[in-house]
């Protein structure tokens, strides 16, 4: 059993940063801000919004510049739409984007599909650099992920065989 000191200062590396010569936020900790004194700057004129643009609920308004080249669409910009419904501290805004940078995926595949085109999906997820670059990495995930695979599909298949 390990022993806990009662007293903090026993501590090993307790109040390693009391004094402020050896504290790397000390300048920042007692700003005045004279430091910006004389500055003259101006907002940069604002990008004009030509396609949906989704912000943070903790901007009143959109930044400068910003992003225009895949706007909201679909399943997963309707999850994404969810999403900036809610505050970036919460799970609410984070996990609804996952989801859809996941159907986005999906939704690239099938239209790829729908055009006629067969996505090389091996490509597209870099595997041809991983074999190069990761072998052993690459194998090993495979290698999981079949295990996984196969384990999940006899565990539903021997529930399915049970209920019979």
């Amino acid at each position: 059993m390990e022993h806990t000191p009662k007293d903090p200062s026993q501590v090993l590396g307790w109040g390693v940063d009391a004094d402020p010569k050896n504290d790397p936020t000390y300048p920042m900790k007692h700003r005045t801000d004279g430091e910006h004194a004389g500055y003259s700057w101006g907002r940069p004129p604002r990008q004009p919004p030509t396609v949906e643009v989704l912000h943070s609920i903790e901007r009143s308004d959109l930044t400068s510049a910003f992003g225009t080249s895949t706007p909201p669409s679909g399943a997963s910009g309707a999850l994404r739409r969810f999403a900036f419904q809610y505050s970036e501290s919460s799970y609410g805004h984070w996990l609804p984007l996952m989801l859809a940078d996941r159907v986005g995926v999906a939704e690239g595949v099938l239209n790829d599909l729908k055009n006629g085109r067969v996505p090389n999906v091996l490509a597209e997820r870099g595997w041809k650099a991983e074999w190069k670059h990761d072998r052993t990495g690459l194998v090993r995930r495979i290698l999981v992920r079949g295990i996984l695979f196969s384990a999940a599909v006899a565990y539903f298949r021997g529930k399915s065989t049970d209920s019979r």
